[in-house]
């Protein structure tokens, strides 16, 4: 595998609905002086993508339901802000107090369907929704791009059962492949492979998080040079990555 290079893009502005991301990408790129290559890969923040599509929701605008305000009596957090949870997921996972965790409509298990209010302009009413379609947004982006266009990951910070901490993961995937599956392949020792898939996307991902910072940095996007075996026309998306209810052991 070739050296791994990795940089945040500085200079992204503060991204407004309807804004081209694509263009701002690319003028972003010029200025930090790259110019990409066959095999590259840009890392973006889920959030700058759901600004750009409009994703952002104020809470008055919704009538919480009974079962939201029941939640939101038991978890203790607001019921409107309960209903958009709601609104966005397919099930209710678990509930402890200020804690809601969902299955999101896509799929995802994780806190407040991934309703966030940090880093997002307005009051305190005014929420931000993930992308309608992840892996739809992260393909449009990439075809806006001229040949040779990047992979794109769109990721997101999660928390993961049994560890403290969240790390960034892969919410949208184009032009990369999100598993490499290495079963009935052998180890050093020649036995056979029996389980292993590596789940490549979220690896590009949290190592991107390491650059691009959880808080206040500003820097959303971050290019990636070094995995160009990974680059492909033909990826399967992120539903790669989502285990099958099946089997899921803990539910």
């Amino acid at each position: 595998m070739a050296a791994l290079e990795l940089r945040a893009l500085a200079g992204i502005p503060e991204i407004l609905p309807g804004d081209d991301l694509a263009s701002i990408l690319q003028t972003a790129l010029r200025e930090n002086d790259i110019e990409l290559q066959p095999g590259d890969l840009l890392v973006v923040a889920q959030k700058i993508v759901s600004k750009a599509e409009n994703r952002f929701l104020d809470l008055r605008s919704l009538n919480p339901s009974a079962r939201a305000i029941e939640l939101a009596n038991n978890i203790g957090k607001e019921a409107s802000f309960v209903e958009a949870v709601l609104r966005e997921s397919s099930e209710v996972v678990r509930t402890a107090p200020n804690t809601l965790i969902t299955r999101h409509r896509a799929g995802y298990v994780m806190a407040n369907a991934g309703i966030d209010r940090s880093n997002v302009p307005g009051d305190e009413h005014t929420v931000l929704l993930l992308p309608e379609d992840c892996d739809a947004s992260a393909a449009r982006l990439r075809t806006q791009f001229p040949k040779p266009a990047p992979g794109i990951v769109i990721s997101d910070s999660f928390g993961r059962p049994w560890r403290e901490g969240v790390v960034n993961v892969a919410l949208g995937v184009a032009g990369v492949v999100a598993l490499i599956d290495r079963r009935g392949g052998v180890d050093r020792h020649g036995r056979t492979l029996q389980v292993t898939q590596i789940a490549l996307a979220d690896a590009i991902a949290a190592a991107a998080g390491i650059v691009m910072g959880e808080t206040t940095e500003g820097t959303p996007v971050v290019w990636i040079r070094g995995l160009a075996e990974h680059v492909t026309e033909y990826d399967l998306g992120s539903t790669s990555l989502l285990r099958p209810r099946t089997h899921d052991l803990f539910k």
